[in-house]
C-alpha cells in the first residue's frame, strides 16, 4: 500500500478509536503501528519511525511539564479566578460578552489551559448571566471564542510545541499572533456571539444554585494575580530586546514561583507544584501518542503529495494554515493538532521560505479551526461546567468554528504581509 495511503488509514483508525471511548495515546498509538505496518515498513522500521517522531518532541515535552508551575500557582491560589473577576467586575454585566471573553482570552494568555479557563470562568458567567438573562450559549460561545483567542499568544502546550517544532523563540510565536487574536476577540465579541440563535435565557433556565454561585472570599489582588506570568513574559522578552536568552523552561517556573511570592501563598507551593504537575502529565502523555503518528506521517508520502497539491495556491503559508486545521480536527485537540501538523509539516513550510516563527503561529492559530469536536475532551468539558446537553453543545460548533477560521485567516494575512 502506498505510505501516503496508509498513514492516513492509520490516522483514521486512530481517530475511530478515540471516538470509540479508547484512552487518545493507545488509539494514537495503534493508529502508528497500523499505518507503518499496512505501508510495508515491517514492525522494525515502524517502531523506529514512531519512536523517532516521540524523540523530535521531547524537548517540548519537558518544557510543557516545567509550565505546569506558573500554571497550578495560577489555579490553586486564586489568581486565575481574581482575574476573571476583576474583568467582568469592572466591565459590568451591560458588557457580559466582553467581559468574559476578555476573561477567558487573559487566562489563557497567561499560561491557563482553555478548558480550565471556561471552568473558572464558568460561576462567574452563570451569575451575570442570570442579572441579564443572557442565554447560555451565547455566554459559553463567548469563553470559548476568548479563550482561543488568549491560547494562541500563551505559553501553553500548543504554543510551545509549535515553536519547538519549528525551532522558533517561543516568544516569538506568541507575539506574531497578537494582532490576530485581538481581531478574533472583536469578531467574536460584535460578529460570532450575536450571530448565535438566543435559545433559553439564563434567567429561565438555570436553578437558584447555579445562577448565584458564591466568590472565594480570599483572592488575592488583579496586579498581584498577574504579576507571576507578567515575569514569564518579561523573560521570554529579554531575548528579542536584548539578546539575552531565557529558555522557557526557566521564564515559566519562574513565573509560577514569583506569583506564589506576590500573591502571599507560599505556603501553597506544594500543593501548586501537584496541580501543575496533574494538569501536565496528560498532555505529556498525549503528546507520546501524537509524536508516534506524527513520525509515521513525516515518515510517509503525505508530506510531499499536499505540499505537489498545494504549489501555486499560496506556498507554506497555506500549507501550515491547512495542516493545523486538518490535525486538530482529526485529534481533536490544540496541542495534539499543533504537535501533529508541526511535526509533520515543519520542513516543507520551511523549505517553502516561511520563516520559522511565521510558520509555528499560523500552524498553532490554525489549530483552533476545529478543535472543538465531539471526539475531543474540550467539547465535553465546556458544554459541562455550562450546564448543556450534548445537542445543545453541538450547536455551538459552526459558531466556534467561525473564531477559529478567523484566527487562522488573519494569522496568514498578518504573516504574509509581515
Amino acid at each position: 500500500m502506498n505510505s501516503a495511503i496508509a498513514a492516513l488509514v492509520g490516522l483514521a483508525l486512530a481517530i475511530i478509536l478515540i471516538i470509540k471511548k479508547v484512552p487518545p495515546v493507545f488509539s494514537l498509538l495503534l493508529g502508528a503501528l497500523a499505518g507503518g505496518l499496512l505501508a510495508g515498513w515491517g514492525i522494525e522500521a515502524t517502531v523506529a519511525h514512531m519512536v523517532s517522531g516521540v524523540k523530535d518532541i521531547v524537548p517540548a515535552i519537558v518544557r510543557i511539564i516545567a509550565a505546569g508551575v506558573l500554571s497550578g500557582m495560577l489555579i490553586v491560589t486564586g489568581a486565575a479566578d481574581s482575574i476573571a473577576v476583576a474583568i467582568v467586575d469592572k466591565l459590568g454585566a451591560g458588557r457580559v460578552y466582553l467581559a468574559l471573553a476578555l476573561a477567558a482570552m487573559l487566562l489563557t494568555a497567561t499560561g491557563v489551559f482553555i478548558d480550565v479557563a471556561v471552568i473558572t470562568i464558568a460561576p462567574i458567567a452563570l451569575m451575570v448571566g442570570s442579572q441579564s438573562g443572557a442565554p447560555l450559549p451565547k455566554l459559553l460561545l463567548a469563553m470559548i471564542g476568548g479563550g482561543k483567542c488568549g491560547n494562541i499568544i500563551s505559553p501553553n502546550p500548543n504554543t510551545i510545541i509549535a515553536a519547538e517544532n519549528f525551532g522558533a523563540p517561543l516568544q516569538g510565536v506568541m507575539l506574531a499572533n497578537l494582532i490576530p487574536a485581538l481581531i478574533g476577540l472583536a469578531v467574536t465579541v460584535w460578529v460570532i456571539v450575536p450571530l448565535m440563535p438566543g435559545g433559553n435565557s439564563l434567567a429561565a433556565k438555570a436553578s437558584a444554585s447555579t445562577a448565584a454561585p458564591s466568590r472565594r472570599k480570599d483572592l488575592p489582588s488583579f496586579w498581584a494575580s498577574v504579576a507571576g506570568p507578567l515575569l514569564a513574559v518579561a523573560l521570554l522578552a529579554l531575548r528579542p530586546l536584548f539578546g539575552i536568552a531565557i529558555d522557557p523552561l526557566v521564564a515559566l517556573p519562574a513565573g509560577g514561583l514569583f506569583g506564589l511570592l506576590t500573591t502571599r501563598r507560599w505556603s501553597l507551593a506544594l500543593e501548586s507544584l501537584r496541580c501543575g504537575l496533574e494538569k501536565m502529565a496528560p498532555v505529556a502523555v498525549l503528546l507520546v501518542g501524537t509524536g508516534t503518528i506524527a513520525g509515521i506521517i513525516k515518515a510517509s508520502a503525505i508530506t510531499s503529495i499536499v505540499v505537489d497539491m498545494l504549489s501555486g495556491w499560496g506556498g507554506g503559508e497555506l500549507l501550515a494554515a491547512i495542516s493545523g486545521a486538518l490535525m486538530c480536527a482529526a485529534t481533536a485537540s490544540t496541542t495534539a493538532g499543533a504537535t501533529v501538523a508541526s511535526a509533520s509539516f515543519s520542513g516543507a513550510i520551511l523549505a517553502s521560505g516561511v520563516k520559522a516563527v511565521s510558520g509555528a503561529a499560523i500552524v498553532n492559530a490554525s489549530a483552533t479551526v476545529l478543535d472543538h469536536l465531539p471526539h475531543g475532551t474540550f467539547f465535553h468539558a465546556t458544554g459541562g461546567c455550562a450546564g448543556l446537553s450534548v445537542s445543545e453543545r453541538m450547536k455551538l460548533i459552526p459558531f466556534e468554528s467561525l473564531t477559529g477560521l478567523t484566527l487562522a485567516a488573519t494569522s496568514v494575512l498578518v504573516q504574509i504581509l509581515l
